[in-house]
């Protein structure tokens, strides 16, 4: 008995100690990736910094910038109100009316997702060849994107408590201003995050807007690039559009507010009844179906046409094969490299929460908002002035996706790690276990899937990437986005098409396991 007694306040001090030596390790590792993946906003800033003030101005007090920047606000003033109409009528659609069918109108309005961008306009350009400039750019980018929003609508709409809507109604509210004073504001946070996903997109996307020809940032940088190997204006246009993100960064926080949401206790424990359609049913299906057409059915409508046209030719297996492996090969290294840099900060935002913590992963979420052209052009810069042996190699392009999709992984890592309890850690390191050892056999074994879904995430952005793929990869590298890129700029789209059915195919389980995932969120 007295062994027993004398081994317990032994034990839990040298446990103690474990857990502190093993966080002060963790800390570090998600300091130093925290660093690390603030190399591009350095590379920004130094590059201010060389070229001079007079320099500077000189580069971004232009016409040419005026003009840009102006593209860039009106794309993204007209698109996103579009969008979230949009997004919130089929939401309520799906959701809260007695629509015909509307489980499959709800897959239907995730599934666009499945489409990389530049397949969207590449489907649209080939269908309308004379579709150009800004109203164009807002049509592909409204059937392209409005999934980023309906996504988290639909999910808070789901989670309403139908009592607040009650309530309502009893003091006297019709049934449009029981929607404007009670469901409305309680979607603003959905709302908020869906339209900064789609402005930061508008600010990143490079080849649905070469193909109809509107000229935004990332378009002049490739440019730029290509014509003066990185020269001083491609990096003040990438400081402009790096100032373009935080501004919107900044808007979504004043817009969001401060406002609390959650409330004390479960709420009503029954289903909200959905509103009857009535005389109104027609019409309503319209909007899901005229969605659905614009968003799928000419993608997949213009691709068939190409493929019919193209015959059995166009069914290169050789270099579709070599294609197919090189993305696959960088899909699994890219999500399994991010996946493995964003663990010691997801750990940390669990398990040591502080306001250092917070700032790391500030960090990580604003670099990771930045374009991947701006991420590739400083990789370009750095390994060419201070590191030539790694420029264009396979490891240089692997980092690059690993800055620009950690906060994928870290997303679903946190999600995992949250729910592993910490005293299974614990009592793995007062058994003897070193620090590692216990959180590999604890935490890091049980939030497991929660990583696989993560990586299945950072997979899916790099299947899809083709800015930073192009100026990145080693030579030789040719992924399926790039083929379709090489073949649809010599106006080849038979040749294209294969390569745009494949990324799709690839894309639409995950796209399924996103939508699924929104459902259980909400308890379905």
């Amino acid at each position: 008995m007295a062994s027993a007694i004398d081994l317990t306040p032994s034990g839990l001090p040298g446990a103690a100690g474990q857990s502190r030596r093993s966080t002060s390790w963790i800390t570090l590792a998600a300091v130093l990736v925290s660093l690390i993946a603030l190399l591009p906003l350095a590379f920004i800033v130094w590059t201010a910094i060389q070229s001079g003030w007079e320099t500077v101005l000189a580069l971004i007090f232009r016409a040419r910038v005026g003009e840009l920047l102006a593209n860039t606000i009106l794309l993204v003033v007209v698109t996103v109100p579009i969008a979230i109409v949009l997004s919130v009528a089929l939401a309520w659609l799906t959701e809260r009316s007695d629509l015909p069918g509307n489980r499959w109108w709800s897959w239907l309005s995730v599934a666009p997702l499945a489409i990389p961008a530049f397949v969207h306009s590449y489907a649209w350009i080939s269908l309308v060849p004379g579709l150009h400039g800004l109203w164009a750019g807002v049509l592909v980018s409204v059937i392209a994107y409005f999934p980023f929003l309906y996504l988290p609508i639909a999910a808070a709409l789901r989670r309403l408590d139908p009592a607040l809507e009650d309530a309502a109604a009893a003091l006297g509210l019709g049934p449009w201003r029981v929607f404007a004073r009670v469901v409305l504001p309680q979607l603003r946070l959905a709302i908020c995050g869906g339209s900064l996903l789609i402005g930061l997109h508008l600010l990143a996307e490079y080849g649905l807007y070469v193909f109809i020809r509107f000229d935004t940032f990332t378009t002049a940088i490739v440019d730029q690039f290509q014509s003066t190997f990185n020269g001083p204006a491609a990096n003040m246009l990438a400081a402009v559009l790096v100032s373009c993100c935080f501004v919107l960064l900044a808007v979504e926080v004043i817009v969001r507010g401060e406002e609390r949401y959650a409330r004390v206790g479960s709420g009503a424990a029954r289903q909200q009844q959905r509103a009857g359609l009535g005389r109104a049913t027609l019409p309503c299906l319209l909007l899901p179906a005229g969605t659905a057409l614009l968003a799928l059915g000419v993608p997949f409508v213009t691709v068939g046409r190409w493929l019919l046209a193209g015959g059995a030719d166009v069914w290169r297996w050789d270099e579709i094969g070599l294609a197919l492996g090189q993305t696959l090969l960088l899909a699994i290294a890219g999500a399994l490299l991010a996946t493995i840099a964003a663990m010691p900060m997801a750990w940390i935002s669990i398990r040591a929460p502080s306001p250092l913590q917070r700032l790391l992963e500030s960090c990580n979420y604003i670099v990771g908002s930045l374009p991947g052209v701006v991420v590739a052009l400083a990789l370009v810069t750095i390994t060419v002035r201070v590191a030539l042996p790694l420029y264009q190699t396979l490891f240089t392009i692997l980092f690059g996706y690993s800055l620009m999709f950690l906060p994928r992984a870290l997303v679903s890592l946190r999600a995992s790690i949250a729910q592993a309890p910490v005293e299974l850690e614990r009592a793995a390191s007062s058994l003897g276990r070193p620090p590692l050892r216990a959180l590999w056999s604890t935490t890091i074994r049980l939030s497991a899937p929660g990583a696989a879904a993560g990586m299945a995430m950072v997979a899916l952005g790099i299947t899809n990437e083709l800015t930073a793929t192009q100026m990145l990869a080693p030579n030789g590298t040719r992924t399926l986005a790039m083929a379709f890129w090489s073949y649809s700029g010599e106006i080849d789209y038979a040749s294209a098409a294969p390569y745009a059915l494949i990324m799709v195919a690839m894309s639409l389980p995950m796209t399924w396991v996103l939508y699924v995932q929104s459902k259980r969120m909400a308890g379905r």
